[in-house]
Order: C-alpha cells, then structure tokens, then sequence
C-alpha cells in the first residue's frame, strides 16, 4: 500500500518541475523593449528633418494683387460727369372714359400697336341708345309740329291775301259809289253799304295779319322745339361715343388695367372698379431722366452731347444730348432732373428700364464707340526695355508684352494686345517678377 502512494507523489513534483521552466524571464525583455523604442523614435525625428530641410529648400511663392483686362471705349476720354435714371415716355396716358359702364369688350393687350382714335374697348351702351331713340323720337315729333307750323303760316298768309284783295275790291266799290252819288245817280244809303264793306274788309285784313303773326310765332316754337331735340339728341350721340374708348395718341399698350366684365367708373375710388382700361406710351417719345447733383449742375447745358448706356444691354452705347434740364432741385435728394433725348432710338429700348447716362465735352464718333482692351495702367511694367503684363495662369505668371496706347479715363488702352476680356494680371509687379514666377494672389 505504501509503494502506490509515494509514485503519485513523485509525479506531481515531476509536473510542477516542468511548469516552472515554462515561466517567461520579464528581467531578460527589458533591454530589447528600450532598443526597439529608440529606433522609432530616431525614424521619427529623421523624417521631421527631411521634411523641414524640404520646406526650407522649397521656392517661396510671391503674393501678388491681381486685376482683370477690361473692354474699354474710346469715348470714355470725354466724359465729364455721370449720372444713372431711367428711360420714359414724354406722352404717356392711362386711357379711360367720361362714361361709366360695365366693360363688354377690350381689342387690345400688352404689347398692342395702336393708332390715334382707334377704338380699343367699348362699355354697355344699351341705356345711352335708348336715350338716344327717345330723342329721335323727340325730334321728329319736333319737325312734324314745325311742317305743322309752316302750313299754318301758308294758310294764314293766303287767308291775308284774300282779304287784301277783298278790301281792295271793297274800296274800289265806294270810291265808284261815292262817284255816282255825286252825280245823283244812287242814294245816300248805297254810300253807306260801300263803307259798310270797306271797314269789314279792314277788320278781316286786321284778323289776317294777326293770324299769320300767330303762325309765325307757332314755327318760331316749333323750330326752338326742334333744336332742343336736336341738341338733347347730341348729348345723347355724345354719351354713346363715351362708350368707345379711342386711343389719344399712336402708340403702345403697356398695361391692361381693366378686363371684360370690369365696371369702369373713371371718377370714383369705389371697391371692385377700375378707373382706366389700358395705360400707353408713345414710344417715339422716349427720353431718359437722369439726376444730377446740384454740385455738377454747372458742367452740364442743354444740347450737350451725351453717352447712354443701359443696363439691359451693357455693349449698346447709345448717343444722345441734353434736351432739358428742369428748373427745379429735390430738396430731399438735393439733385437736379435732366431730361435727355435719344439720337436714335431703338426697338429694343423700352420704358422704365434703368440707364446710365455720361455726359460729353464733345460728340463721340462711331470708331469712338468702338471697344478696346484696356488694363489699370499699374499693371504696366518694363522688361528689358518693352512694355510688359504678368498674366496669372493657375500658381504661376506669364509674361505678354504689349503696347500702350491713349488712357481712356483710369484704364490704359493696349494696341493689338494678346489679351482677352476677364483675364487676370498683376497689379504692380515686383521688379524682380519674370514669367514663369510661382505666385500667390492675395485674398483667395
């Protein structure tokens, strides 16, 4: 029994032997840990001096200021003063009418060429058409009473010549009967019934002429009468053609104010009406009022020739002078209206569009208002005696001779350049700048 037990006790001192030979020495790895941790530490700081060794060999770009070639014109050389305004038309008008009325037709819209009194929209006429059938009616009643009149005075005046006669016949008789009673030949009372007859005829005379005077009064009335209807029959005829709205002058539709349906009380602010139909221009009548300080007054006249530019179409140069100047400043803006006329006037140019206008010290010809290249004058340098610019291209400068020709303004003109509109050169180059210089442009 005691053989089994001391072989299993030899055993487990047998396996704890070899565990314990497998047990990692932490003193022996120490050494290698703080060989390895210098080597990177080495790698790292050789790599910093690589790179700050590169930096410092680098080439250093110059900063430099940039400014853009411009399209320039000729005529900028004259230019005294500017000034900005708007175009507008002198004979402007918002079309209505005297009638008011319920709108039943409208013949134009924006954009519609019209000529003078042309009917360009038309109201409800029905109740005017009845006024006016009522005065027809009135003067035709009215003519019937003056041809009444008119055979009243032809009766009358054959109704008086019949008794002039018979009182001619009737006098004829008693001087033949006053004869013969001198004679002897008829009685006393013969006289008497020849007078009697005389002064019958008298009175039928007398009651002749006042009845023709009567007849006469009568057409007198009847022809008054008539030309009252007649007048009442015009208003009538004039309260129609309220209802046609005609253009006052030729020109064209700017702004339909109204539509079919529309009530159009000219006179009145009530809610759910309109005033005018249409507002139009007479586009030949195109001007642009520009303001100008009161400060510069003096450098402008009338008849002065002027550049006019316009927003809309910034490469149009336009000619033109001063037409007016109005005797007037805005207190509120301290500056002085000038109106200012086209020379030539433009299908393009249209009313309110905003406009530059640059008056002249002299008429600008057609070659001045041709455009050129021109540069800020201090983009200018000299290399080895020739004119030169530094045009940017991406990090690095190209240099382009060129040759300087006349200032027009604050740009310099360049003669036949190799430069185009929008490209980029440097404002004030160093004196050591060559082309193919890397650079840095300031602000980007």
């Amino acid at each position: 029994m005691a053989e089994p037990v001391s072989a299993a006790a030899d055993e487990r001192k047998s396996a704890t032997a070899r565990l314990s030979q497998l047990r990692i020495d932490r003193g022996s790895l120490q050494p290698a840990r703080r060989r390895r941790r210098r080597w990177v530490w080495g790698l790292v700081a050789a790599v910093s001096l690589a790179a700050a060794v590169a930096v410092a060999l680098a080439p250093r770009r110059a900063e430099v200021q940039s400014t853009a070639v411009l399209v320039a014109y000729p005529s900028q050389q004259y230019a005294q003063l500017t000034a900005s305004g708007y175009v507008v038309a002198q004979r402007r008008a918002a079309v209505a009418s005297k009638a008011t009325g319920r709108l039943v037709e409208l013949k134009v819209r924006e954009g519609s060429v019209v000529k003078k009194d042309e009917v360009i929209a038309r109201l409800d006429a029905s109740d005017v058409q009845a006024s006016i059938g009522a005065a027809q009616a009135g003067v035709q009643q009215a003519h019937a009473a003056e041809r009444l009149a008119d055979a009243g005075i032809r009766q009358a005046e054959a109704a008086l010549g019949q008794t002039r006669i018979t009182l001619a016949n009737a006098e004829a008789d008693l001087k033949r009967t006053l004869g013969l009673e001198a004679q002897g030949f008829v009685s006393p009372q013969a006289v008497d019934a020849a007078q009697t007859r005389v002064n019958g005829a008298n009175a039928q005379l007398a009651a002749a002429e006042a009845g023709l005077a009567q007849a006469q009064a009568s057409r007198a009335q009847a022809r008054a009468s008539l030309a009252q209807a007649t007048a009442q029959l015009k208003v009538q005829q004039v309260n129609e053609d309220f209802t046609l709205i005609r253009a006052p002058f030729d020109g064209v539709v700017l702004v339909k104010n109204a539509n079919v349906g529309d009530i159009i009380t000219p006179f009145s602010s009530a809610a759910g009406s309109q005033g005018a139909v249409v507002t139009m221009a007479d586009m030949s009548t195109l001007e642009v009022e520009a303001d100008v300080s009161e400060s510069n007054v003096a450098k402008i006249k009338v008849e002065q020739p002027v550049e006019i530019t316009l927003d809309a179409f910034p490469d149009m140069r336009l000619r033109g002078s001063v037409a007016r100047i109005v005797p007037t400043v805005d207190r509120a803006k301290a500056t002085v209206m000038t109106k200012v006329r086209f020379d030539t006037l433009d299908p393009r140019i249209l009313p309110e569009m905003s406009a530059k206008v640059v008056f002249l010290s002299q008429p600008a010809t057609d070659a001045d208002q041709k455009p050129v290249i021109a540069v800020n004058p201090k983009a200018v340098a000299e290399r080895d005696g020739k004119k030169v610019v530094f045009r940017i291209q991406g990090d690095s400068v190209e240099m382009v001779q060129v040759t300087p020709a006349r200032m027009l303004g604050d740009a310099l003109e360049l003669d036949a350049p190799a430069l185009k509109s929008g490209d980029k050169v440097v404002l004030n180059p160093p004196p050591q700048m060559a082309g193919g210089a890397k650079v840095s442009v300031a602000g980007k």
